[in-house]
């Protein structure tokens, strides 16, 4: 129920939504522990709040419970997903369900951006200087809007050169 409730509250945009409830109402994971999970759910094929649903259910219930969050996660948002297409095609050329959309668009970018601006203070305990963490995110930022990089390569490049100097740093040998 918790994961069906999740999906429903957050739709579209559900990192902001299962952070806060998952970390800070529920307590089920703490800051920490959600960004390395959230990490890993990023790597596995698949919706990534999908994967997290998963790893959390198993975690505390076992199979039974990866599927009974998998199951709410998708059941009833997809039920929801199809009615919105019949409705869209119906008036999907409408000018108030365009201006609609581009305002959802622009709440759910800032739902984003708070987000990770939440997160930003599991960085205290990283290993590497809070510049250097900065000085990537930056990097990667400015890849994307700017230089208009493909996201998968940019994330590849400047998310395996973190990977390396935190490896580093870890085992104490130069960056």
């Amino acid at each position: 129920m918790s994961f069906t409730i999740l999906a429903l509250q957050g739709f579209g945009g559900v990192l902001a939504v299962v952070q806060r409830e998952i970390v800070e109402r529920k307590k089920w994971l703490t800051p920490e522990e959600f960004i390395e999970d959230w990490a890993v759910a990023q790597i596995m094929p698949g919706p990534n709040v999908v994967n997290l649903s998963l790893m959390i259910g198993d975690r505390y219930f076992g199979l039974r419970g990866a599927l009974a969050a998998l199951a709410g996660m998708l059941c009833v948002p997809l039920l929801v997903v199809l009615v919105l297409a019949v409705l869209y095609a119906q008036y999907g050329n409408h000018p108030g369900v365009a201006g609609a959309l581009r305002g959802m668009a622009a709440v759910t970018a800032g739902m984003i951006a708070a987000t990770g601006l939440k997160l930003a203070t599991a960085l205290r305990t990283h290993p590497l200087p809070r510049w250097l963490t900065g000085l990537i995110a930056a990097l990667c930022v400015v890849s994307v809007l700017v230089l208009r990089l493909p996201l998968a390569y940019t994330l590849f490049i400047l998310g395996g050169a973190a990977c390396v100097l935190t490896y580093r740093k870890l085992k104490g040998t130069p960056a």
